[in-house]
């Protein structure tokens, strides 16, 4: 802001690809994790953890191939505290620029009891590790995992452990949630102040949402001396999430004149990059979502429009377009043309190539001739579909026809692709999904069970077209599909398909510790 002259710089540390790709559910094929860690670097963000590379095969092609093309980030992978995790995190993210290490280990008695180590065993662990990794990289990241819930004596200790030994950054993560804003800013206080070498590195603050206190948390350290924030987009993350991007960047936006911090993130691509991350991941954001939720800039209330109306600061204290946010809602329809279509995505944030625009034109052409009317939440929903209904997976519907009604039995007639090979199966159930599902499963057998089957409309109309989500467990493992199409059943049946190409990733990975 203009009034202040010197601000500090407050790292923004995205491990959407990491932590928020470990909540239940959200998995992300190749493609997408590229394509979010290229919009992650465009937006500006500090250091993207690109994932987790000894947890599978994926995992280290994902972080290998982020790491050959980020233009300006810096590229971190996670590992736990042995030789072998380090190694292949190196091997990972030795392409990038700018690379980082990431190694973090349970120094809470609770995380302690895991690996059964005294606190001198588990302080000559620190030290070996982060020195291993020090000497393979020069920008390493050390985290005490559940640091809100060690000893502070201890902490102190293993801290300046891995200060020593050449960590750059330290991270001190809430592992579960559980601090409040005056006692985590305490913490970073007396840190900084108490362990030898604190001056030298970087603080960082790892929060999460358990308690509904992530962002207030975040902020709280970052007033207390610690320069970077480790967040995710949307909150995403395990159990109630994690710190969300958005907010944190938005909160010391809006209300820099208390919190005199700055960023180098360009806010007017939070929207653009909400939306994808909701759409890969499966997880839609709620609609009273601070900054992105759907009705974060609604006004319902007489006296909310009549001042809206008359003075729009009157109840904003942001405006839309600061977050991407495009202000008006164009309908278009069968006789709109390319350049309306490219205008138009290009204002929710996607910017096609010539060969990506002629596909979902043919999309948007077929939709048309189905839909009088196409709104931004129709478009919106057509670009998840062109991102979902890739080329490359394994399970591909072909065509699907169902006898339904009231005179039984319901039938469907369902044609599938099974890693190139054509199949056909007819089955019956109760009722048109179920027997579409049966069928599916005919083809695909699976142990997986369905745990959520919801239905909700994009637009409104008879004509609107129908989002279906499938959440799905197999062993602990769990999935979730999406699709939208006018035909309820049609987009039932690709969001189950949808589901089951995640859970062949899913069955590949490993399930790493938590931070």
């Amino acid at each position: 802001m203009k009034h202040i002259k010197k601000q500090d710089n407050v790292l923004i540390f995205d491990t959407t690809l990491r932590d928020g790709e470990q909540s239940p559910g959200a998995t992300m094929s190749h493609a997408e994790k590229l394509e979010i860690a290229e919009l992650l670097d465009e937006m500006g963000v500090d250091i993207i953890e690109a994932g987790f590379p000894i947890a599978s095969e994926g995992d280290f092609q994902a972080v290998s191939e982020i790491s050959k093309r980020a233009k300006s980030s810096v590229i971190c992978g996670l590992s736990r505290a042995n030789f072998r995790d380090i190694d292949r995190c190196w091997e990972a993210v030795q392409h990038a620029l700018k690379p980082r290490i990431h190694t973090f280990i349970g120094t809470s008695p609770l995380h302690r009891q895991i690996p059964n180590l005294s606190k001198d065993e588990m302080a000559d662990v620190i030290h070996d590790t982060v020195t291993h990794a020090r000497n393979l990289c020069d920008n390493v990241q050390w985290s005490p995992m559940d640091a809100t819930r060690t000893e502070l004596d201890y902490l102190y200790r293993v801290v300046e452990i891995a200060i020593k030994a050449g960590a750059t950054t330290i991270n001190i993560p809430d592992t579960v949630g559980y601090t409040a804003p005056r006692e985590c800013a305490n913490l970073i206080d007396a840190l900084i102040k108490n362990v030898p070498g604190a001056d030298a590195v970087t603080f960082a603050t790892h929060c999460h949402n358990d308690l509904g206190m992530a962002t207030a948390n975040a902020l709280a350290a970052v007033e207390a001396g610690a320069r970077q924030i480790e967040c995710t987009i949307n909150g995403l993350g395990e159990r109630a999430g994690n710190t969300a991007l958005e907010e944190v960047v938005m909160a010391l936006r809006v209300r820099n004149d208390i919190m005199p911090f700055q960023t180098s993130i360009d806010s007017t691509k939070l929207m653009n990059i909400s939306r994808r991350v909701a759409t890969v991941s499966g997880f839609q954001v709620q609609y009273n979502k601070a900054i992105v939720g759907k009705n974060a800039f609604a006004h319902e209330s007489g006296i909310h429009q009549d001042g809206m109306l008359k003075n729009a600061e009157t109840f904003e204290i942001m405006r839309p377009e600061d977050i991407g946010l495009a202000e008006t809602n164009l309908v278009l329809g069968k006789h709109s043309g390319r350049a309306a279509l490219r205008a138009r995505l290009k204002d929710l944030g996607f910017d096609l190539g010539d060969n990506q625009l002629k596909d979902v034109f043919v999309r948007f052409k077929d939709l048309a001739d189905r839909k009088k009317e196409i709104y931004d939440d129709d478009l919106l929903a057509l670009m998840h579909n062109s991102s979902s209904d890739a080329e490359h997976d394994s399970l591909q519907m072909k065509s699907l026809k169902v006898v339904c009604g009231t005179d039984g039995p319901q039938t469907a007639e369902l044609k599938m692709s099974i890693d190139g090979v054509e199949s056909f199966i007819e089955a019956s159930g109760d009722g048109p999904v179920d027997s579409v599902f049966k069928a599916v499963k005919t083809l695909f057998p699976h142990q997986a069970k369905l745990q959520l089957y919801q239905v909700h409309a994009v637009t409104e109309g008879t004509d609107a077209q129908a989002t279906v989500t499938v959440r799905m467990e197999e062993n602990g493992k769990i999935v979730v599909g999406q699709s939208s199409d006018t035909d309820t059943v049609v987009a039932s049946a690709k969001a189950y398909v949808n589901a089951l190409n995640k859970l062949l990733v899913r069955r590949q990975k490993k399930a790493p510790e938590v931070i």
